[in-house]
């Protein structure tokens, strides 16, 4: 019947022909996202890991471009990757593209990282101070070591726990208000990709005098005539000048006050009366005589007129009273100006002449040389 009405349509029929249908591979889909692994500091590497793909059951090739807030970074294209000055607060994503055996391959980012942040500075070994921890000496930091090298190096000296106005550089030459304390410095760092970063060097001894004590003389006070100053101030500052490094305490001779007796009397005598002491002696300045070392009332109220003319503060002139009385009962005399410009002698007469030389309350390196005891 099928032939009949194909012959009567004019329609030839084919055999049917034998065909198959070849499904492709299928597509490349990621289903979990690549991530990263570290953490976004400076200098460390990041690992990024391709996430999960389908076909589960393909074998795939992985290629990676790294990107700083979305753009990609030139020559980035490895797995891990080291984040460099550029990166920093910025944010990192890795793009992961995944090809299959077939050749198909699909793309994937992960999630950005938070802003890459400095890298830490770690102290590896403390800053030291070397040199002798003595007044009048000179004493060098060493920055200590780093995690990383350092590109700036700053130093602050500090005294007791504070820091030391204008003590910044990597020397520090050890001044009269270091004697009995703890002088430290502290280093400050920086590095590029780095935060700044400190350390205090380790806790050391407190600052010696010039020379240990080899002598130990006794003193104690009285006065002469009537007191119009404060008696009370007269012996502290007295002593404050006897213990200053820069005083005889310098030559190594401690002084100690006593209630009586002792080696030599400190007087803080009326002007009318220091010339009862001896003929020698002048109501306008202070004396020694013998055992007594005596102080002019007058003098260390108001200092001297030359003294004043040059605006010297008095409390100055009162250590160099004390000083100069003091190294005739150690056994000095007068001296004169060694050189013009130069500080004078604590035992010139400077209230009577400075010959060029420059008013100074305290003895010089000669003169504590030559009061050391051997």
């Amino acid at each position: 019947m099928v032939t009949l009405v194909a012959a009567l349509l004019g329609v030839t029929l084919l055999a049917p022909a034998a065909f198959t249908t070849s499904a492709g591979p299928g597509l490349v889909t990621n289903v979990e996202s690549p991530t990263i692994a570290g953490k976004a500091v400076y200098d460390r590497v990041l690992e990024a890991s391709p996430g999960t793909w389908e076909p589960a059951d393909a074998t795939y090739t992985y290629t990676y471009a790294w990107l700083r807030d979305g753009k990609v970074i030139r020559d980035a294209t490895k797995r891990r990757y080291r984040l460099t000055l550029d990166d920093l607060e910025h944010r990192i994503a890795v793009r992961v593209t995944a090809t299959d055996e077939a050749g198909q391959s699909g793309t994937a980012t992960s999630e950005e990282t938070p802003r890459v942040v400095r890298s830490t500075l770690r102290n590896k070994l403390p800053p030291e101070v070397t040199g002798t921890a003595r007044f009048t000496r000179t004493v060098r930091a060493t920055p200590g070591r780093w995690s990383t090298e350092p590109t700036r190096v700053r130093y602050q000296w500090f005294r007791g726990g504070k820091p030391i106005a204008g003590a910044t550089g990597p020397r520090y030459r050890f001044v009269p208000l270091d004697v009995g304390r703890r002088v430290r410095v502290q280093v400050t760092v920086k590095a590029p990709g780095h935060s700044v970063a400190q350390q205090m060097s380790p806790r050391v001894a407190p600052v010696g005098h010039r020379v240990d004590v080899r002598r130990t003389v006794s003193y104690h006070v009285e006065t002469r005539g009537k007191i119009t100053t404060s008696l009370k101030v007269f012996r502290r500052q007295a002593q404050q000048t006897f213990t200053d490094p820069r005083g005889w305490r310098g030559a190594g001779i401690r002084f100690r006050p006593v209630a009586r007796g002792g080696s030599f009397t400190l007087v803080l005598s009326a002007a009318n009366r220091v010339t009862g002491f001896s003929s020698g002696c002048s109501s306008m300045w202070s004396c020694r005589v013998g055992r007594y070392v005596i102080i002019n009332q007058e003098r260390w109220k108001h200092a001297s007129p030359a003294w004043n003319a040059a605006h010297g503060a008095l409390r100055g002139y009162r250590h160099m009273v004390v000083n100069h009385e003091t190294g005739h009962w150690l056994g000095l005399g007068h001296a004169g100006c060694s050189g013009n410009g130069r500080l004078a002698p604590v035992m010139m007469q400077q209230s009577k002449g400075l010959g060029g030389c420059r008013f100074n309350p305290w003895p010089t390196g000669s003169e504590l040389a030559s009061r050391t005891p051997g």
